[in-house]
This record gives C-alpha cells, sequence and structure tokens, in this order.
C-alpha cells in the first residue's frame, strides 16, 4: 500500500496506514506479545492466512511489527509490535477500546462485554 504524498493533516496518513477490517485488531493481539503466523491466524476469527499476511506485510513495511525468523527446521517465524510506532499505535489502539466499551455501557448491551470478559 502506498502512502498519500499530499494529506490535510498527519492523522490521514495513520489513517491510511491502519485502515480496514484487520489492521488494528491485528495489532491488539499482538500487544500480548511476540506470536507466530499459525496463533495469529487462530485468535483472530474470520481472517484468512492470505489476508492476515498481507495485513502484517503492510504493518511490517510501515514500522509498527516486526518478524523475527528463527533458525532451525521447521521454520519459525514471530511477528511482534516494534518498540517504538508499534507501542504508540497501542496506546491509541486502548483509547478506541475504552471508548467502545463505554460505548456499549451506554447502550444496555453490558453482555455482551461480558461474553467478551471485558467485564465482570
Amino acid at each position: 500500500m502506498k502512502v498519500r504524498e499530499e494529506f490535510t493533516c498527519p492523522l490521514e496518513l495513520i489513517h491510511d496506514m491502519i485502515k480496514g477490517k484487520w489492521k488494528s485488531i491485528i495489532l491488539w493481539r499482538l500487544r500480548l506479545g511476540p506470536t507466530s503466523l499459525a496463533k495469529l491466524e487462530r485468535d483472530i476469527d474470520g481472517i484468512t492466512q492470505k489476508m492476515l499476511l498481507e495485513q502484517l506485510n503492510e504493518l511490517i513495511e510501515y514500522g509498527f511489527v516486526e518478524k523475527k525468523t528463527f533458525q532451525g527446521y521447521p521454520l519459525h517465524v514471530e511477528y511482534s509490535l516494534t518498540g517504538e510506532m508499534g507501542e504508540q499505535i497501542l496506546e491509541a489502539l486502548k483509547i478506541m477500546q475504552h471508548i467502545g466499551i463505554d460505548y456499549l455501557m451506554v447502550q444496555g448491551k453490558e453482555d455482551i462485554l461480558r461474553e467478551k470478559g471485558l467485564i465482570p
């Protein structure tokens, strides 16, 4: 994915970098620590391996995610948030998570939050 060269503000750039159905979900999952492609695919309902790889590659290109390959057989690869941009975007996602929780609470949908284990 190409980053636009003309923009109104830097927020547009970040929006372009993380927009779509899966990128924020992938980043949110990576907050739990380094993980394999197979584990990410199991943990994210509905994502295909092809889509996961495409999204991870874009997140790597933008500097939010890093890929570490370990030598040996079988091949082992781990994905994790980068120390700088990955951790910064995680802080923004935490705020968005809290806003989502607050919204569901106001809408009387605590049952959804309980079901997901987000509130007791």
